[in-house]
């Protein structure tokens, strides 16, 4: 599979560099005075500075409300254990804790939702049955969410 390729929105290139590069891990690609490339777990982003947008859009999964525009990585279950921890030792700003979701049923996955130092959403999963990634088993509307 060839990486995809994703530009967002950052408030400067330091802090930027400090939490993908430092805390993620993620190799440093090219820069300017204005963007920074990153290998994100072997896809390129890259984090251009610009405006704040005025409005965060919020959508319920599972019955919890997750930020509409996020990015993330699959991850292997252990790699995304260790993540996780390291995240939380590091006082991350969590927007939705580590936790196991649809336990049990297809597509069973761990997630956690952290914001980067320009309020970036991002989403980090692992699933515990690998093949589950695109089983639409684990996409159905829990009852509360179909009345919404």
């Amino acid at each position: 599979m060839l990486p995809f390729h994703l530009a967002f929105r950052i408030d400067d290139i330091e802090s930027t560099r400090a939490f993908y590069a430092g805390l993620l891990n993620c190799p440093t690609g090219r820069e300017t005075e204005n963007w920074i490339d990153f290998d994100f777990f072997g896809h390129q982003i890259s984090a251009h500075i610009g405006p704040r947008p005025d409005v965060v859009l919020q959508t319920r999964v599972a019955g919890i409300d997750v930020p509409l525009s996020h990015f993330g990585a699959v991850l292997e279950w252990d790699r995304w254990h260790e993540l996780s921890e390291r995240l939380a030792a590091h006082n991350a700003d969590f927007v939705i804790e580590p936790q196991v979701r649809f336990v049990g049923e297809p597509g069973e996955q761990a997630t956690f939702f952290v914001r980067d130092p320009s309020g970036n959403a991002l989403e980090f999963k692992a699933f515990r049955d690998p093949n589950g990634i695109f089983d639409a088993g684990s996409t159905a509307a829990t009852p509360a969410e179909a009345a919404q």
